[in-house]
């Protein structure tokens, strides 16, 4: 049975969703973003969500409110009359009256094995802490962060080279398909719910700049999955000196290798530096205002020779 769906979110990672609910057969009768955010170099421009976009492409309202906390918010919402509301990286938290605005509830499309990872970084936390898998999540929601029970899993597996990035997109297309097959079990009265474990809790705090800069002395295995968890955005990053003052150079892939040194300190010609364990390899890097580039092609115009030490 086709369903009356509100669908609330922001980012590209919550365009896939939006559209599998809409082939799917649904109706989307509203979608609720962020409202448009000042953008380009000099921050001029109002630049409308992913999301936004996506839904006047495929003639569907859009709302961009603030907040709920105005009562007229929270009937507009109401008036809808929707049987449930998926929500996929929208960024408001959501009252109690919009949880239960709806006939069916919210359900959110979380990106972690929960309750492993609740809260607002969850890819990069999972890759920082070296897990080896994650997944997607459909859980219906309730007034705590990210503790609804779950209706539905789908794991997905992290390389030991993946990036933030890379796991980004694959779980971005994971849980498209994990939410267009709870909406289906949903409208056929066929979704179970399963409360999450009590044990295993962590939370994923949002990524803080004073976290981005590399620290070369941790093993080589913490400081290369550090790398990959903040690649591509925000970056980690070191500082070296280029042309007689100190330039800082981010480090978007680094794969582990062998060799010893002092950390921070360049081993070879290849980028490979040492770490309080081990080492890694730089492989593609990028200076501020300029484009990322593999690490051969970096060195040729920015040459960082073997025992310079790296900080």
């Amino acid at each position: 049975m086709s369903l009356r769906i509100i669908f609330m979110g922001t980012p590209e990672f919550s365009v896939p969703t939006l559209r599998a609910l809409k082939e799917a057969g649904h109706e989307i009768v509203a979608v609720y973003t962020q409202p448009p955010r000042p953008a380009g170099r000099r921050g001029l421009d109002l630049t409308k969500s992913p999301v936004h976009q996506a839904a006047e492409l495929l003639g569907i309202p859009v709302f961009t409110p603030v907040n709920f906390k105005e009562p007229e918010e929270r009937e507009k919402f109401r008036t809808l009359n929707a049987d449930v509301a998926v929500v996929v990286a929208y960024g408001l938290l959501l009252p109690e009256a919009i949880l239960t605005g709806t006939r069916l509830g919210c359900y959110n499309g979380h990106a972690s094995l929960l309750p492993r990872w609740r809260g607002a970084a969850p890819i990069q936390r999972a890759i920082m802490a070296g897990d080896e898998k994650t997944g997607m999540m459909v859980m219906k929601m309730e007034k705590g962060l990210d503790t609804g029970p779950v209706a539905l899993t789908r794991e997905v597996s992290i390389g030991e080279n993946m990036t933030a990035g890379e796991l980004h997109d694959k779980l971005m297309l994971a849980g498209a398909r994990a939410m267009a097959d709870a909406m289906e079990k949903l409208g056929a009265d066929d979704l179970p719910l399963t409360p999450q474990a009590e044990e295993g809790v962590l939370y994923a705090a949002k990524i803080d700049k004073a976290e981005t800069r590399i620290d070369f002395s941790r093993p080589s295995r913490e400081v290369h999955d550090h790398i990959r968890g903040l690649s591509p955005f925000p970056g980690a990053w070191f500082e070296a000196e280029i042309g007689g003052k100190p330039e800082r150079i981010k480090v978007l892939a680094s794969e582990r290798a062998e060799g010893r040194g002092v950390s921070g300190e360049i081993l070879d010609d290849a980028l490979t530096i040492a770490c309080g364990e081990g080492a890694v390899r730089l492989v593609k890097l990028q200076k501020a205002g300029g484009k990322p580039l593999p690490a051969e092609d970096f060195l040729r115009g920015t040459p960082l020779a073997r025992g310079t030490r790296l900080a």
